[in-house]
């Protein structure tokens, strides 16, 4: 396919959210901003102009908002935000009490439900009365165990109400990763499930909610949420949460306006090379932050369906959540989204004719290796941006959403993290999509490639850094009162400046590539190469289902390794090799060809879904990984280990 894969027609750019902002901002500051490049520029070269014009905007619900920035505060880390507002992040997400879908939950057992904006502002109020009772203050820790359900939704939006600080974990987490988290930030009050559904079963987790209860002594009140079985026995010394809804059914909808800088919530690094790190997230910061980037950058409206699949322990249930600030009806599911086959999120979004559908770049390579065509098999029409994240996504993942899913989409590829609740680079809506570019930064972030000695490059890989403060910093981590874990995690190689950890290059369309982590890149012969580039190679192939590339260390240099998972039925023989090796050096360099190629059945992943590169390579090296709880099949480890192959000199023949 050519390069141009889209264009967004004259009448979607001028009705677009960020086409009238633009508008709005040339009016209230006289500047001309003609294209996205300049709007991009005031943002990053007038910070605090740009951050209030989005609270106007977007009509942001609170007290103030006053100073933008405190003066003489300008610095990551330590800019201060709004410091004379006030809100609460509860009353933004709730501020539509009408009969229209708030919530459209879909769960693999093809239970469906559906709850209004009033319903949901009557089950919010009911559950915070009932933390009110309990005693929850401002800053109490509320903490999660359940499945992506409607209820999850009004147990969090109840906690930011009273001011608690919301912290969730999926149910499929084992205790010792429950504990590892929770277990930091000490919560007063702890929800958790019967079971949940995942690939055709049922999986009961109440022995094990049980344990991590008994294993929290902080928790003064345990709520239980039944899902796998409506009639599960409430567990001794739990309340039901139907019935503490019901005890203070219409309750008062009231909320506690905060400082802009009041914790929301606390999320948590992959922890696969040590204790998951508590970022905590400040409740203005993040509703400033996901109301640009959701009207900004996704054009999402009041009203539109906002779909992402996501577990509850991902920031992108975090984001998808701040979708009801712009009025959207969220669509939810729980489940495997290839149960009973890949079809299953494409009929859903069919069915419920979603406006914006998320998912991940390793979903639709599976889909698109799968044989299925979504957009034959369904009809995606009410589909106008399909958002993409948690991998780079591929050129041929470009070529098989607009090939397979639709040729009139925006097709926004994003990327940031658990880090910034966030993005760093992502959409915008009135430009182009080249194959193979995330389209641009964000609005107000001053995104940049420094090369090793800290200086801006272009056209060139680097490390992807933000060279100016922004309102979604996290506040800071927890247990870590003088802040220097906080500051090893982002600022210790540039100071002053956030160094994100991904390995990236701009483009000439003023767009990015990632080419994955910094921590994960290669080094052969003290050339640095991004495993995503050769992941784009390896999996174009059909035989290949999926694959995993480290670095080993070997006699003094480091040699690329390569794992590849086939599709049944296919062998790693000769043939096939070559016909990687080919395939590699044909569309990168010799530099990426590896050294070793070896297949294993399955690749080990975080809860989240990602490869863990580093945690093979510790593995291959005979080294132990630090926290296999968070990985959602730890066992899959022992395919890497001890292999007999990689004791071997040299290269295999080619």
């Amino acid at each position: 396919m050519s390069g141009l894969l889209w264009q967004p027609s004259p009448e979607r750019v001028a009705r677009a959210q960020l086409t009238a902002f633009a508008r709005r901002v040339e009016r209230a500051h006289g500047f001309e901003l003609p294209d996205f490049a300049a709007l991009h520029r005031f943002s990053v070269e007038h910070r605090p102009e740009f951050w209030r014009a989005i609270w106007d905007f977007a009509g942001v619900v609170g007290d103030g908002p006053g100073r933008a920035l405190e003066p003489g505060t300008d610095r990551m880390p330590g800019a201060r935000w709004f410091p004379e507002a006030r809100l609460n992040y509860a009353e933004n997400l709730l501020r539509r009490g009408d009969d229209s879908p708030a919530l459209i939950f879909r769960g693999e057992d093809r239970v469906r439900g559906v709850l209004s904006h009033a319903a949901l502002r009557e089950r919010v109020a009911a559950l915070a009365s009932s933390f009110r009772s309990f005693g929850v203050e401002p800053g109490d820790r509320v903490c999660a165990v359940l499945p992506n359900l409607p209820e999850t939704i009004v147990a969090a939006l109840a906690a930011a109400s009273v001011g608690a600080v919301w912290s969730s974990c999926s149910p499929d987490f084992g205790v010792r990763g429950v504990l590892d988290r929770f277990g930091q930030v000490e919560p007063k009050v702890l929800l958790t499930t019967d079971g949940y559904f995942y690939g055709g079963a049922v999986h009961d987790v109440r022995e094990r909610s049980a344990e991590i209860r008994s294993r929290l002594p902080s928790v003064t009140e345990w709520i239980f949420v039944p899902y796998a079985n409506a009639d599960a026995k409430t567990p001794t010394g739990a309340r039901r949460l139907a019935d503490l809804e019901g005890e203070h059914a219409g309750a008062a909808l009231a909320f506690e306006r905060l400082p802009f800088d009041h914790p929301l919530a606390i999320l948590f690094s992959s922890g696969t090379t040590g204790p998951p790190k508590c970022i905590v997230h400040g409740a203005g910061g993040t509703l400033l932050q996901h109301l640009k980037e959701h009207r900004l950058h996704v054009d999402l409206r009041a009203g539109d369906r906002f779909f992402y699949f996501t577990t509850c322990g991902w920031m992108m249930w975090n984001w998808l959540l701040s979708g009801l600030a712009s009025e959207a009806s969220l669509c939810l599911y729980d489940g495997s989204p290839t149960h009973p086959d890949a079809g299953v999120l494409f009929r859903f979004a069919d069915e419920e004719r979603f406006d914006v559908l998320g998912t991940s770049a390793k979903f639709l390579d599976a889909v698109a290796k799968s044989g299925l065509e979504p957009g034959r098999a369904c009809d995606l029409t009410s589909v106008r941006t399909l958002l993409s994240t948690g991998s780079p996504l591929a050129p041929v993942g470009f070529d098989f959403v607009y090939e397979k899913i639709s040729r009139d989409l925006c097709l926004s590829s994003i990327s940031g993290g658990t880090d910034i609740v966030s993005c760093f680079v992502l959409g915008n809506p009135t430009a182009p999509v080249w194959r193979g570019e995330i389209q641009a930064p964000g609005l107000g972030m001053r995104v940049e490639v420094f090369d090793d000695d800290g200086r801006p490059v272009r056209g060139r890989k680097g490390e992807l850094v933000c060279t100016a403060a922004f309102p979604s910093m996290p506040l800071g981590f927890w247990n870590d009162p003088d802040g220097s874990r906080y500051r090893a995690a982002y600022f210790e190689r540039f100071p002053g400046v956030w160094c994100h950890g991904d390995f990236a290059e701009t483009t000439e369309h003023g767009g990015f590539v990632i080419h994955g982590r910094s921590d994960a890149v290669l080094n052969p012969g003290g050339v640095r190469i991004g495993t995503a580039e050769i992941y784009r190679q390896v999996e174009q192939l059909d035989e290949v289902i999926e694959a995993l590339v480290v670095g080993q260390e070997w006699e003094g240099d480091t040699r690329v390794v390569l794992f590849v998972v086939l599709r049944e039925g296919c062998e790693l023989d000769a043939p096939l090799r070559d016909r990687i090796r080919r395939q590699i050096r044909r569309n990168a360099t010799p530099r990426h060809v590896p050294a070793r190629i070896l297949a294993v059945p399955e690749i080990p992943r975080t809860r989240s879904g990602k490869i863990v590169e580093l945690a093979v390579r510790e593995v291959l090296h005979g080294r132990p990984v630090k926290n296999l709880q968070a990985l959602a099949n730890p066992e899959a480890l022992e395919h890497f280990r001890a292999r007999p192959e990689l004791s071997e000199r040299g290269s295999e023949p080619e």
